[in-house]
């Protein structure tokens, strides 16, 4: 816990942060498979810990009659307001421009919170994964190409049809919510570095496997691991990978083998009801 307090007090973005949430935002590979089948939902009893970014994180998402993803669809916002001549943007900004940016966001499916015109950790992350879908380099900065795509309305695409399930694109590196073949919203992931570490003296591949799971356990607390805490985690295997939530989520694959969103994007997939205990999640 000293680490995760360390963080918070880094600031957001910066090499001291990334570092120590790289070191934190472990996975649990040593789970067994009696603690990961279906069990009743273990209560909520941590503290949210703090998310580093500017913009508010909402508890709660709105929740018009079509559902608690209508809202994003509804909200439209002309794409002649992110002009590519104005300049870039980058985290600290704060605005007109700002909030025009995160409706634009918004409305192409892309979760980043409440607009509220502040540049922070949350709109990094929504413009990471416009980044991703695009094609474009991953910095979290509105430059030329990534307002370009911003006007194109790049989103990605539902690779299966059936039903309501979450895809994991390990690819591109991003976490969509399906409903009947149609990309309701999309969130920046972060999956397994692939790259080898020791733990009790085994040799472990940081590795997040592919293949058609199900929600099978979940945590409704901060859930200490074996390599770090993980927030909220819904397991999808008898191993210990879990979608969870971390403090900071890199552009590039950098976990244990879970797959790390925000607390904050967390704490709505848990507040919309989107990912129960039975829900599909199909990793390719």
């Amino acid at each position: 816990m000293h680490t995760r307090r360390a963080l918070r007090n880094a600031a957001p973005g910066s090499a001291a942060g990334m570092a120590l949430a790289t070191l934190l935002a472990g996975c649990a590979p040593l789970h067994s498979a009696a603690e990961s089948a279906p069990a009743p939902t273990t209560p909520h009893t941590s503290p949210r810990p703090t998310s580093p970014g500017i913009g508010r994180a909402p508890t709660t998402a709105p929740s018009p009659p079509a559902g608690p993803l209508a809202a994003a669809h509804r909200l439209t916002v002309p794409a002649g307001k992110v002009q590519a001549g104005d300049g870039r943007l980058q985290p600290g900004a704060a605005g007109p421009r700002v909030l025009a940016l995160q409706e634009r966001l918004v409305s192409l499916g892309y979760w980043l919170g409440i607009p509220d015109g502040a540049y922070g950790s949350l709109t990094v992350q929504a413009v990471y994964a416009l980044q991703k879908a695009a094609g474009l380099s991953r910095d979290g900065l509105m430059g030329a190409p990534t307002q370009q795509a911003l006007r194109a309305g790049i989103r990605p695409r539902a690779r299966f049809q059936a039903g309501h399930h979450l895809e994991v694109d390990v690819g591109r590196q991003l976490l969509l919510i399906v409903d009947g073949g149609q990309v309701s919203m999309v969130l920046n992931t972060s999956t397994g570095s692939n790259v080898p570490y020791l733990l009790s003296g085994q040799r472990y591949g940081a590795h997040t496997p592919t293949g058609t799971w199900q929600v099978t356990r979940q945590v409704d607390a901060l859930d200490p691991g074996p390599l770090g805490d993980l927030w909220r985690p819904k397991y999808i295997t008898n191993d210990g990978i879990a979608v969870h939530g971390a403090p900071e989520v890199p552009a590039y694959p950098a976990s244990h083998g879970c797959i790390r969103v925000s607390d904050a994007a967390m704490d709505w997939i848990w507040s919309t009801g989107l990912a129960p205990i039975g829900t599909t999640v199909v990793v390719f």
